[in-house]
């Protein structure tokens, strides 16, 4: 047997499994940003995460090269364990085979340099995934499982699944209408208020800093933030 620390965990994800998400999904966090002027989309914002980007509980999160910091937002990733297309919301939603506690780690600056999230949501080792809970011992998100992030012991998210907006059924049925959602397939269901950029002023993640996301009957995502290894190119 392998010493641990010569052992590289990764997160148990199809190299081609979709890995989709959920933008603005509590109203609360929707008010805190620049969207809170604007009125609610009929249908759920999203934008998809690389595999590669994923990581496991315990492991080292990197600051990119030219961020000040990192931002977190902890939240539910439901598991896919059968084919959807143009599924009802409640086939959707039985189709569901497990829960994770997921730390949707973004990347601000490159976020919010062009209207597309999806640079500033696939920095290197930034998306921290737990360990897949049954559908059957979690039960029905809308009946609310408390979701908390914690920096450095403080307490900055503290919220419930019930206050999503766009349901896990009806969104999984809403994108398999238009693309084919596979076993393996993982949707991240938004995040509530309280991440840091949002904040006066605004609190990122640097070096050194622990951060933890708990939600009920998940378990608890424990991971450190590191400055980045890679060296800047020279014109």
């Amino acid at each position: 047997m392998l010493p641990r620390d010569e052992v590289t965990l990764v997160p148990p994800v199809l190299p081609g499994a979709k890995v989709i998400c959920i933008g603005l999904n509590y109203l609360k966090h929707v008010a805190e940003g620049s969207y809170g002027a604007e009125p609610l989309p009929e249908f759920p914002t999203l934008f998809a995460r690389w595999p590669s980007t994923l990581t496991v509980d315990g492991a080292q999160i990197p600051v990119p090269t030219d961020e000040e910091g990192l931002d977190w937002e902890g939240e539910v990733v439901a598991w896919v364990g059968r084919e959807l297309s143009c599924a009802t919301a409640d086939e959707a939603l039985d189709a569901v085979v497990g829960y994770s506690t997921f730390n949707d780690v973004t990347a601000r600056r490159a976020q919010k340099i062009t209207s597309q999230w999806i640079l500033g949501k696939n920095a290197d080792r930034s998306g921290p995934l737990g360990p897949l809970v049954p559908a059957h011992d979690v039960g029905d998100l809308r009946d609310g499982l408390r979701v908390r992030t914690r920096v450095n012991g403080t307490t900055v998210q503290d919220a419930s699944t019930d206050e999503m907006v766009y349901t896990v059924g009806e969104t999984l049925a809403h994108i398999s209408r238009t693309l084919t959602l596979r076993p393996g397939d993982l949707l991240a269901t938004g995040t509530p208020s309280g991440v840091g950029y949002a904040r006066t002023p605004a609190w990122l993640l640097h070096p050194g800093d622990h951060v933890e996301v708990e939600v009920e009957k998940l378990g608890v995502l424990r991971n450190t933030i590191v400055a980045s290894q890679r060296r800047p190119a020279h014109n």
